[in-house]
């Protein structure tokens, strides 16, 4: 059983392991978080945690009934009712299913308790799994556009009356 709960401070180990276990796996489909990422990381987790309380993002982690994290979702860039999606699946964790029902979640959670209206979401073309995540949970294609030089597609999705009820490795901008 795996649940998605609001990024905090006591997550920063096992999420740190999440980020180096999957690191590899992560750059076949998404841009390498690079060395400084992960040498800065505690300082930087400071740095989102603050940012987090400030109403700009919302970090979430899906962990275990073990606390292991399996995954990140992530609203940034809160502003004007709307957010950016990102997320990112452990490769042990992939093909499961569980990208689609965090996905689902942070959408419900965008609407009901953040009071957002809207998101946006970012995939490179060649990246079929997020791309079917998105449209399994309501996103729209919304054009195109170069990720890191890569062709990528833009989604939308409404979340209609401030609701957020709808219904891999992750898409290009989980960023956070």
């Amino acid at each position: 059983m795996s649940s998605l709960r609001l990024l905090r401070f006591d997550h920063a180990p096992a999420l740190l392991a999440f980020e180096r276990e999957n690191r590899a796996y992560f750059a076949a489909s998404v841009p390498d978080r690079g060395d400084q990422y992960f040498a800065g990381f505690e300082e930087r987790h400071r740095e989102l945690m603050a940012e987090q309380e400030a109403g700009l993002h919302f970090f979430h982690v899906l962990v275990d009934d073990g606390g292991q994290v399996l995954g990140r979702v992530n609203l940034i860039d809160v502003a004007d009712g709307s957010a950016e999606l990102g997320y990112r699946i452990a490769e042990r964790a992939a093909g499961r299913g569980l990208a689609t029902s965090a996905v689902r979640e942070a959408c419900t959670l965008a609407g009901t308790l953040y009071g957002l209206t809207s998101l946006r979401a970012v995939t490179t073309v060649d990246n079929p799994a997020s791309r079917t995540v998105l449209t399994r949970t309501g996103f729209m294609p919304a054009g195109e556009l170069l990720l890191d030089g890569r062709p990528g597609l833009r989604f939308v999705r409404p979340l209609a009356g401030g609701t957020g009820s709808a219904g891999g490795t992750g898409s290009g901008r989980e960023g956070r």
